[in-house]
């Protein structure tokens, strides 16, 4: 009894330092999610449709995937707003760059991984940001001429901010944010504390530090079974870059995480078929291991 009571009283311990550590940045992240959905959601949509129809070739890329990073919906609520606008004669390449940005990131995540620090918020909206651009140039030069997207029976989504008073929208919008949220957030702080107290820091370091890609390759595949939300996996990453694991490795698992996340791919098979959905989990694949191998050779 005494050693379980010793060894409860380290993980409190590890608990209580990486929940305060984090736990600013993870209230700031859901107010700020919660202020774009209430007060910006639709104007950043609404710029998305304003898209439709004008031919700005890869410009209209770059913006695509910027106001998919700008969009504070997850999958299941984005794929209804493309297919609306697909509908109306969007192009795929714009589609493809909006869709796979926001997979990666939005708003909420972006104020989660200041916690990560400033290097680590740089790479990851910048490798997100890419990442959309990359898919909608491939999109526009393999896809030129043929359909990428089903869309058949999504509709526009409706939306739950309906509330005639602001504020009780905000508060309703910052409420679904923490059931949402906090039961990942506190399961990684939890995880975090565990690894602290059981996991040498020097292992870490050998397994994502400089192995010459490997560690790359490692945490690119590790992000696939351990990526539940953006929240609960900021403690792990924060923890892991203090014992060593390189900036190139935080950058391939925080790829590989959100677009391998189980409910984006089931929302993804639907409106892109067995094949195409095959070339979506390599393409996620190939630019994870590329950007984190590119993020090590610069840094």
């Amino acid at each position: 009894m005494e050693i379980i009571r010793r060894e409860f009283i380290y993980l409190w311990y590890y608990f209580t330092v990486q929940f305060t550590q984090i736990f600013p940045y993870w209230v700031l992240g859901m107010a700020a999610g919660s202020l774009i959905s209430v007060f910006l959601k639709d104007r950043i949509h609404g710029l998305f449709r304003a898209m439709q129809g004008r031919r700005w070739g890869v410009l209209g890329v770059v913006a695509a995937s910027a106001l998919g990073v700008a969009s504070p919906l997850c999958m299941y609520g984005t794929i209804p707003i493309a297919a609306s606008v697909s509908r109306s004669g969007m192009k795929d390449d714009y589609l493809a760059a909006f869709m796979m940005s926001s997979i990666l990131l939005n708003p909420q995540l972006i104020v989660y991984s200041a916690a990560l620090g400033k290097a680590a918020l740089f790479i990851r909206i910048a490798s997100c940001f890419l990442c959309g651009i990359a898919a909608g140039l491939l999109i526009k030069v393999f896809y030129k001429d043929k359909p990428f997207f089903d869309f058949t029976g999504f509709d526009e989504p409706q939306s739950r901010d309906t509330d005639p008073n602001p504020l009780l929208r905000l508060l309703k919008s910052f409420g679904r944010n923490v059931r949402a949220t906090g039961p990942y957030f506190l399961l990684g702080v939890l995880l975090s504390a565990a690894f602290q107290r059981y996991v040498p820091a020097d292992w870490i370091a050998k397994l994502f530090g400089d192995n010459q890609g490997f560690d790359v390759l490692l945490a690119a595949t590790i992000g696939v079974p351990l990526y539940a939300c953006g929240g609960g996996t900021i403690p792990l990453l924060q923890q892991w870059l203090l014992d060593g694991m390189s900036m190139g490795s935080a950058a391939a698992f925080m790829i590989t995480g959100p677009a391998t996340k189980i409910t984006n791919l089931g929302a993804l098979k639907i409106v892109l078929g067995a094949r195409r959905f095959a070339l979506y989990l390599a393409f996620a694949a190939v630019y994870a291991f590329l950007s984190g191998c590119i993020v090590d050779f610069v840094l």
